[in-house]
């Protein structure tokens, strides 16, 4: 595990450069720009605020601010784990010409998807930010509790970046399970809805760790309480452990990407 950190840290400019690549080539050739960054947050908002207002009036429950900024707050963070994974799968792939040549750690490509798709986040960060403050949701001291949470998703989602972007090598069929996946994977995590929603059945919907660290987020900004540690627990397992087993996995692995991508 020390030499693989060792060896990335010797390449991090590598993976800035190729970061800041995958931005500039998102951006510079669409007629929005930066403004992509926030489109799809926005939709995600929009959709989720016409689930959450039909709901409300078929419970007879009013819809309120606070189911504004619960979905805003949560729409970002789902965009970026979906955009990291989608240019992660197809990162190898993807770059094959530089895969077969020198010499490089060959993580830099999918880390190098999750740090621009991080670029997105803090962009579409601004606008959630306002929305939140025109909600009047307020600040209280469990917010301290959010890098924490973040920083789970981020290890979360590049553990499965590079898990994925290492099968996609083998098996190219995976890249297109993965759309189904992230295309359907909204309806099964409290993105629209949150968890307590479903009574008996929420602990089922937070065994999906994104739904669990996303529940926590909307618990220390939104509900200004603090998580619930058993879930953020069993989310930080899924993030430290699966991110160490997928870096492994993908450094046994390294050695026949040349011959297989």
């Amino acid at each position: 595990m020390r030499r693989m950190l060792t060896e990335l840290l010797e390449y991090r400019h590598l993976l800035y450069m190729l970061a800041w690549r995958d931005i500039k080539i998102r951006y510079k050739q669409s007629a929005m720009g930066f403004l992509w960054a926030i489109l799809m947050p926005a939709l995600i908002i929009t959709a989720g605020v016409l689930v959450r207002y039909a709901f409300s009036m078929g419970s007879g429950q009013p819809f309120k601010l606070s189911d504004l900024a619960s979905v805003s707050l949560k729409s970002a963070p789902w965009a970026f784990f979906v955009g990291s994974i989608r240019f992660a799968t197809g990162s190898l792939t993807g770059n094959s010409n530089l895969v077969t040549k020198i010499y490089f750690p060959r993580e830099v490509f999918p880390l190098s998807a999750v740090l621009a798709a991080l670029f997105d986040f803090t962009v579409a960060s601004g606008v959630i930010l306002l929305v939140l403050i025109a909600a009047r949701v307020g600040v209280s001291l469990e917010v301290l509790w959010l890098p924490l949470i973040l920083l789970l998703l981020v290890l979360l989602t590049a553990g499965l970046g590079m898990f994925l972007a290492c099968a996609n090598v083998f098996f190219r069929d995976v890249k297109y399970l993965v759309e189904v996946f992230l295309t359907f994977g909204i309806l099964f995590t409290p993105v629209f809805y949150e968890a307590r929603m479903f009574g008996k059945w929420a602990p089922i919907l937070l065994l999906n760790p994104v739904g669990a660290i996303l529940e926590a987020m909307n618990n220390v900004v939104v509900l200004h309480k603090p998580p619930e540690m058993l879930w953020l627990s069993y989310a930080a397992c899924w993030s430290l452990c699966g991110s160490i087993v997928a870096w492994r996995i993908f450094d046994k692995a390294e050695g026949s990407f040349a011959e297989t991508v």
